[in-house]
């Protein structure tokens, strides 16, 4: 009974220092995500949270207290603020990103979650397989999939497909194939490998340790509770497969490089010190950042065009004009494509891959941002849905215009610069230059 008292006055009096004591109390936002991370999390683990924040910010306003110590913004100049770049001679000190988002567990770095100069190096090392050169170098890698993906539709004509499905079959076949040097063969098995499952399984659960990271206390308890240990052993055959491909792959480097996402990285890895532990996280981050995010935008797309007719009736007649044959269509020849970019362009704000926010932590001293003094060590984080959905910013935000990219003067007020879904400034996405 002591310990069961102990508990409540602790909690009782966490709550009371949250909302009356805490040096972000001023801040608006819902009683209970003031009061306590555990709403926060619920949304989270549900999937509501980034689709909520539209509700809050309209109530609200641009900043909105979404927890104790977490502020979402919505104002045209957070992403420069938060996001941006930092100028030589500016007093602004960078936002870091919050570990307890990126690495719950702690453990190995990668491109996705490593900050400051281990950032620099490894983004220096991975925008090789990035460049201009790279990409045209990788060109027939991703066309090969890309026609299998058309022979494997055709063939399957007959009947309803679920297309989602196959883009992800395409994509993680390329990404595979990019990373590791060899496909996931989803194309040729018509069917997810069993591996591919698995990550999306180990996604699933990353959710829930990142909200078990938020009480330490419980963190043991919750995971048991959120999660089955045959997912946790799925997190254990993830990082053993990685592992097995990596190791084929390096092999497969022995005889020469190959145009592909890490074969720099591979090649500089033991002369800076990069453990194989780092190289199977930052295989593992390509793997997930580049296939499904790219699946969810086609995916996507795909819904919004069958949905608007019209916009389909000119991006076909877009396409083809611009081309007689498939051997035409390739990556510099669709960039001149200005309304298919545009349809791209408006899927990314109606149906962004990434809805939510990708918090950074304010520095020791605060700092200011949307005109307001931010004490150090409070999160704050974009949510993108929810900024793109908003009346403040884009004219009839639910419906699917692609005009607005186009100059259309029915649009002529929306601030088309919130639209970053790649992220801006020196940690912005790599994969960029794949998309646009």
């Amino acid at each position: 009974l002591t310990v069961i008292a102990q508990a409540i006055l602790y909690l009782l009096g966490s709550i009371f220092y949250n909302l009356f004591l805490h040096p972000l109390r001023k801040i608006p936002g819902p009683f209970w995500m003031r009061a306590t991370r555990a709403t926060y999390c619920y949304k989270l683990v549900f999937g509501t949270l980034p689709f909520d924040m539209l509700d809050l910010h309209n109530h609200y306003g641009d900043v909105v207290r979404i927890a104790p110590d977490e502020l979402a913004f919505s104002g045209r100049e957070a992403w420069k603020e938060i996001m941006g770049h930092r100028i030589k001679d500016n007093k602004r000190p960078t936002f870091e990103k919050y570990d307890q988002f990126y690495r719950p567990n702690g453990g190995p770095t990668d491109i996705a979650n490593s900050s400051g100069t281990e950032h620099q190096v490894l983004r220096r090392l991975l925008s090789h397989g990035f460049s201009d050169r790279s990409l045209r170098d990788q060109e027939p890698i991703v066309k090969k999939y890309v026609d299998l993906l058309i022979q494997r539709l055709h063939e399957n004509s007959d009947r309803p497909l679920d297309i989602m499905s196959w883009y992800n079959y395409t994509t993680f076949d390329v990404i595979g194939d990019l990373a590791f040097g060899e496909p996931f063969g989803c194309l040729d098995n018509s069917d997810y490998h069993p591996w591919v499952r698995i990550i999306f399984e180990v996604a699933r659960f990353g959710t829930v340790n990142q909200t078990a990271g938020y009480f330490p206390l419980l963190r043991s308890l919750l995971t048991r509770i959120l999660s089955s240990k045959a997912v946790r052993s799925r997190g254990e055959s993830h990082r053993a497969l990685t592992r097995e491909k990596m190791l084929r792959r390096v092999e497969l480097g022995k005889n020469g490089g190959r145009p592909d996402l890490i074969d720099n990285l591979l090649k500089k890895s033991e002369e800076l010190g990069i453990t194989e532990a780092q190289l199977l996280k930052n295989c593992g981050a390509l793997i997930i950042g580049g296939s499904e995010t790219t699946a969810t935008l086609l995916s996507g797309v795909t819904y919004l065009l069958l949905k608007t007719p019209e916009a389909l009736h000119k991006l076909t007649g877009e396409v083809r004009s611009a081309f007689e044959t498939e051997d035409e269509i390739n990556f510099t020849s669709v960039n001149k494509l200005t309304y298919m970019l545009a349809c791209l362009d408006e899927a990314f704000r109606v149906y962004p891959p990434i809805p939510g926010g990708l918090p950074r932590q304010i520095p020791k001293g605060g700092s200011e941002v949307s005109g307001r003094f931010i004490p150090g060590d409070t999160v704050v984080a974009i949510h993108q849905w929810a900024m793109y959905h908003s009346e403040k910013h884009f004219r009839d935000p639910f419906n699917y215009h692609p005009e607005r990219f186009l100059g259309d003067s029915n649009f002529e007020s929306d601030h088309r610069d919130v639209l970053q879904p790649f992220h801006v400034g020196p940690r912005n996405c790599l994969g960029r230059k794949c998309v646009a």
